[in-house]
């Protein structure tokens, strides 16, 4: 995941690593979009419910969005976004979006995913690991709903990915999440997610997080690898 910069308070005081996992977290969600121009913020008690943090975390953390100015706060209104991204809605015909195709995407994948899962079950707080189970919980919570399915999903991936400890990796995997939305991906997903596959898909989340819970190093790997190949028949069908 892309980061904030020096990210500090107003004061000049150094923010604290879950006010800084807060900031990335918006800051990605207002740079990918999912949070566009002039929209509003959700509430500061939505947004310390959905993240498993503080409202007082919740708090610093749009402190340092606004101080960059990345968002305006209205007193009874909220915050509302008013950072403009200087890249293009629409990716060119030469963007790493248009020119990876499903295989590319899935080797990786391949390649990230099972040694981000790895690195997260040793590094995991507490928090984040109830904050991971509240983002398990709304996945399982989707019955037809394909945007809050996927949407989800990346939150899931986004957990671990921080996790891991390595900004390269978060942000290695932050590109292949960019690169879904550009591509092949979503479209396929919402194409083949039927109400019996979102089931499925649910029970491996699950299981994938109880392995991440028990600090089962093996079992989470290997869950990682079969819902990687369970992707590729996926994929390989709709070929």
């Amino acid at each position: 995941m892309t980061s904030l910069p020096t990210a500090e308070l107003p004061n000049g005081q150094a923010v604290g690593e879950t006010v800084r996992i807060v900031i990335d977290t918006l800051y990605a969600r207002i740079r990918s979009g999912e949070y566009p121009p002039d929209s509003r913020l959700p509430s500061e008690r939505a947004l310390a419910a959905e993240l498993g943090v503080s409202r007082n975390t919740v708090r610093e953390a749009l402190d340092v969005l606004e101080t960059r100015k990345l968002i305006r706060r209205r007193q009874g209104s909220g915050s509302f976004v008013i950072y403009q991204s200087a890249r293009p809605e629409t990716p060119s015909p030469d963007s790493i979006g248009e020119r990876t195709s499903p295989l590319d995407h899935l080797i990786v994948r391949s390649i990230i995913e099972p040694e981000m899962t790895r690195l997260a079950v040793m590094n995991m707080t507490p928090r984040e690991l109830d904050a991971l189970a509240q983002t398990v919980a709304r996945i399982e919570a989707v019955r037809t709903d394909l945007n809050e399915f996927i949407r989800s999903e990346e939150e899931f991936y986004r957990r671990i990915a921080q996790a891991t400890r390595n900004p390269l990796l978060e942000s290695c995997y932050e590109l292949t999440i960019e690169v879904c939305r550009q591509s092949f991906r979503t479209a396929l997903m919402r194409k083949h997610l039927t109400p019996d596959r979102i089931q499925e898909y649910q029970t491996r989340f699950n299981s994938l997080f109880n392995a991440i819970a028990t600090r089962d190093v093996e079992a989470a790997v290997e869950i990682t690898k079969l819902h990687l190949v369970e992707e590729q028949k996926l994929f390989l069908h709709d070929g």
